[in-house]
């Protein structure tokens, strides 16, 4: 009782928002073989994990679509169609759940095109920055329509913030919040969420994702994000980067959020199911690591275990 009157750092499931992934063209969730306990949604099963979450007490969801392979084109087209699985799913949580949870949608490429980079690709291959703005622009604008309190821009490309605040601005959609995606690093640990949004990627992400080895360039990435608009901005991934973390947190006056991502969360329970270590102890460790850090919000697949946990104590 004495360390938890004298604790300096306390996670609430307030600060929590679950990733979740929503699969067209699926009659049951299809689970994640490189993530234990997380699957791939039915738009049925989705609507459910929503209002389990808001009975948890989590602030937010965080919507991420995989549209059926043939739908993937060079474009991204499904990204941007007000039928594409991500829309239609953003529309069926906001009708379950209303304004009881925020609802937030993936910003980006990746998961809608045949090549599975973040953006559209010039005629060398390489990704094209400008024309990829185009796509997120109006993006943007689909996915507010479609229901998104908040837009996570995630493609790391230049300029990417403006263009989504001055899109969504265009058509009256002042409300909807920009988190931005500011210090996103290329990292090993993305491994299991290439399976859980069925990635098409070949080659890799080094031209747009930060390098691991610097730090100066998440600081002025973090200053271009304020000035072109962005309401909220995230550190991704969240625990090889506390440092970071902690850096962004001091710089500024804005809510900072970070990204437990799928390798971090694999490792966990991989560990775990060999009995290696505590599955429930290491959860909430890393997780108040990454509170400890500065974190206003975490995003982790954990959101609703752990949010459901903490209201049982």
């Amino acid at each position: 009782m004495m360390r938890r009157m004298v604790a300096e750092t306390r996670l609430h499931p307030a600060d929590l928002i679950l990733p979740a992934f929503v699969r067209e063209g699926i009659g049951e969730p299809v689970p994640i073989t490189a993530m234990p306990g997380v699957v791939q949604h039915t738009r049925d099963s989705l609507k459910k994990a929503a209002a389990e979450a808001v009975a948890a007490g989590i602030s937010g969801i965080m919507l991420f679509g995989v549209p059926e392979e043939s739908k993937k084109d060079a474009l991204g087209t499904p990204g941007t169609d007000p039928d594409g699985i991500l829309q239609v799913a953003l529309r069926d949580v906001r009708a379950e759940v209303g304004d009881d949870l925020l609802v937030m949608s993936d910003l980006c490429l990746d998961e809608t095109t045949d090549h599975g980079h973040c953006g559209v690709l010039d005629e060398q291959g390489r990704v094209d920055n400008d024309a990829t703005l185009e796509r997120y622009a109006e993006m943007a604008q689909v996915q507010a329509d479609a229901g998104a309190h908040v837009v996570g821009p995630s493609g790391m490309m230049d300029g990417q913030i403006g263009v989504v605040r001055d899109a969504l601005d265009q058509i009256g959609r002042e409300d909807v919040a920009i988190l931005a995606y500011t210090a996103k690093y290329a990292s090993a640990f993305y491994g299991p969420f290439r399976e859980a949004v069925g990635s098409s990627l070949r080659g890799d992400r080094k031209t747009y994702q930060q390098d691991p080895a610097n730090v100066r360039e998440s600081l002025r990435e973090l200053a271009l994000d304020l000035e072109e608009g962005a309401d909220m901005v995230m550190v991704k991934p969240a625990g090889p980067y506390l440092d970071i973390l902690a850096r962004v947190s001091d710089a500024v006056d804005v809510p900072v959020a970070a990204y437990q991502i799928s390798g971090e969360y694999s490792m966990i329970e991989a560990a775990a199911e060999k009995g290696w270590i505590d599955r429930d102890r290491a959860i909430l460790e890393a997780l108040t690591g990454i509170r400890r850090a500065g974190a206003r919000s975490i995003l982790t697949y954990w959101a609703t275990e752990v949010a459901q946990k903490l209201k049982d104590q």
